[in-house]
């Protein structure tokens, strides 16, 4: 039998609840974390910057390039691409929001869920931007420490540009 001393040692360990904020806030302060992210993944090269915005279990689905799992792994790999992209004649990407489709939703306790469409741009170099293809996603953010880190990401419905 647990006694009552044991119980309130438990109960002083457990984190405290995850407090959102309400329906606009939530969604702005999503939005922001996802402005940052995609600013780190294809403006910059900084492998430190992107390893605080996912979690250490991230689990990444891509239905192109399989799971990519934890934040190791990830960084991993996105260390070996961004360096490639500092070439004068690299390959340069934008992703752009469909606009009206991103929504979010909260999940009491652990974070929120984003979804929404995406298109995306390259350029090689200096030369002409051109739309390359849209996909839809689907995000869990997970509140840590009062971080927003992605958790869980599911990059779907990959098509070329009409």
């Amino acid at each position: 039998m647990i006694s009552t001393a044991v119980l309130a040692v438990l109960t002083l360990l457990q984190a405290p609840p995850v407090v959102l904020p309400d329906g606009p806030a939530l969604t702005a302060m999503i939005a922001e974390r996802d402005a940052e992210l995609f600013s780190v993944m294809f403006d910059r090269c900084e492998p430190e910057a992107l390893a605080d915005l996912v979690t250490a279990d991230l689990e990444f689905y891509h239905d192109k390039g399989g799971l990519t799992a934890t934040r190791v792994a990830f960084i991993d790999d996105y260390s070996r691409g961004c360096v490639a992209k500092q070439a004068p004649d690299a390959f340069r990407s934008r992703r752009q929001i469909v606009p009206g489709t991103l929504r979010v939703y909260p999940i009491p306790g652990v974070g929120a869920v984003e979804e929404g469409s995406h298109l995306f741009y390259e350029r090689q170099g200096d030369g002409p931007e051109h739309l390359v293809g849209r996909a839809r996603f689907s995000v869990l953010w997970r509140l840590e420490d009062g971080h927003w880190r992605l958790a869980r990401a599911f990059s779907i419905d990959h098509a070329a540009a009409e």
